[in-house]
C-alpha cells in the first residue's frame, strides 16, 4: 500500500468537503449562479479525485512496483490543484483567463487515470 497516496487522498477529500461547505454557507451570496456552478465543479471533481488517490495508494499493495500507480497518484494530485484549483479562483475572482489553466487539470486527470488502467493491465500480465 502506498500510504502516501492515501493519507493525500484523505486530505485532499478533507478540503474538499471544506472548501464545499465554505462556498454553500459563505460564499453563496456573493457569487452568481454561474459562478457558484464552476465552484461546485471544482468540488465535485476534487472529490472525486481524492478519492482515486486514496484507490491508487490501496490499489499499490496489489501492484507494490508499479510505476504507473505512482504517475497515476501524481497527476491526480496535479490534476486537484490545477482542475479545481483554477475552477475556485476563477469563480471567486471573476478573472476569466484563470479558466485556460482547468484543461491542464483535465489532462492530468485523464494521465492519472489511463495510468491506473496501465497498472492493471500490465499486472495482469505478470
Amino acid at each position: 500500500m502506498n500510504y502516501r497516496f492515501v493519507g493525500v487522498g484523505a486530505i485532499c477529500a478533507l478540503l474538499s468537503v471544506a472548501i464545499g461547505a465554505f462556498g454553500a454557507h459563505m460564499l453563496k451570496s456573493h457569487l452568481t449562479a454561474e459562478m457558484q456552478a464552476i465552484y461546485e465543479t471544482g468540488v465535485q471533481y476534487h472529490m472525486v479525485h481524492s478519492l482515486g488517490l486514496i484507490i491508487i495508494g490501496v490499489l499499490a499493495a496489489l501492484m507494490p512496483a508499479s510505476k504507473h500507480l505512482v504517475r497515476a497518484g501524481w497527476a491526480m494530485l496535479i490534476g486537484i490543484i490545477l482542475f479545481s484549483g483554477s475552477l475556485y479562483a476563477l469563480s471567486v475572482t471573476g478573472i476569466k483567463p484563470l479558466g485556460a489553466i482547468t484543461p491542464l487539470g483535465g489532462v492530468a486527470f485523464l494521465y492519472g487515470w489511463l495510468s491506473v488502467a496501465l497498472a492493471a493491465f500490465q499486472h495482469k500480465k505478470s
